[in-house]
């Protein structure tokens, strides 16, 4: 009989900040954890596109500020502040529109002294961004100077949907992590994956799942590792990595009820022996699960 929760089965995580944690909790559940960082933080002062937004912004040149994501919005504050006055930069928000996806924005922009017009509303993919904005601006946004700020994987659904609608888009991408300086591991790791070498992988963001990809297509191997992925239980932590995951055509079977790390695990732990079952993949072999 399998073990309890993960049975035995091989775990991947690409966690970078909480490696330790994360083994833990796997093993912990009955798996065998691999934590491999896809990851690496980058200093504030090395966000150039931060800085120029700033400077726009203080030049009254957008009509309306979107922001995706709380980590996003809060680098990119933090940022633009180390830079320019603190003050300035309220004072210049305050004579544009503020949107924001979804409740996480809203605390870090509270954090500033900032608070959003438009806010949407659950499950604030980039579906119902669009629909907030088509709700508050009947009349179209059709010429509106629209600054996008994006935190790891471009949204291209959304872009997409507002150059539709005749929006003037301005890309304002927010780095804290980049891919490594050495790429070994990572690079070893995507040949275990081809090598069907994991049962389980767990994205705790979209920013993994794109650097992934990136390097899978600098080796030449996307398609021998999404070929593989596809046999295996993908868990995601929420809707935005589970959009950057469905982008990439490597949609996941699980999402937990509440995006946390412990929930994520203890959930796909319940769940994975039997959903690996139904993709045809096999339970573990008695050594593992000794």
């Amino acid at each position: 009989m399998p073990e309890k929760g993960f049975g035995g089965l091989r775990v991947l995580a690409l966690e970078s900040r909480r490696e330790k944690e994360i083994a833990s909790l796997i093993r912990n559940a009955g798996g065998h954890p691999t934590v491999v960082p896809v990851m690496r933080e980058i200093p504030l002062e090395q966000n150039p596109d931060a800085f120029a937004f700033a400077q726009k912004l203080l030049n009254a040149e957008f009509d309306l500020v979107l922001f995706l994501t709380g980590v996003g919005a809060r680098i990119l504050l933090n940022a633009v502040t180390t830079r320019f006055a603190k003050d300035e930069i309220v004072n210049a928000f305050s004579r544009t529109t503020i949107a924001v996806r979804g409740p996480k924005p809203v605390v870090a922009l509270r954090e500033f002294g900032l608070k959003p017009q438009i806010v949407s509303t659950s499950p604030s993919t980039w579906r119902e961004v669009l629909t907030s904005l088509d709700a508050t601006y009947p009349d179209g946004i059709a010429g509106m100077r629209v600054a996008v700020q994006e935190y790891g994987a471009v949204n291209q659904p959304l872009l997409d949907g507002l150059e539709q609608r005749g929006a003037l888009i301005t890309r304002v991408p927010v780095y804290q992590w980049a891919l490594p300086d050495d790429l070994g591991a990572i690079q070893a790791t995507i040949q275990a994956i081809v090598r069907s070498e994991f049962d389980v992988v767990l994205f705790l963001t979209g920013i993994q799942v794109a650097n992934l990809l990136q390097v899978a297509d600098q080796m030449g191997t996307r398609e021998a590792l999404l070929q593989s992925m596809r046999r295996m239980v993908i868990a995601s932590i929420g809707p935005s990595t589970t959009a950057e995951l469905e982008r990439q055509g490597i949609p996941p079977e699980l999402e937990p009820t509440q995006p946390r790390m412990g929930i994520l695990v203890s959930e796909t732990a319940a769940e994975a022996a039997r959903l690996l079952a139904a993709k045809g993949g096999s339970l573990p072999a008695q050594d593992r699960t000794s």
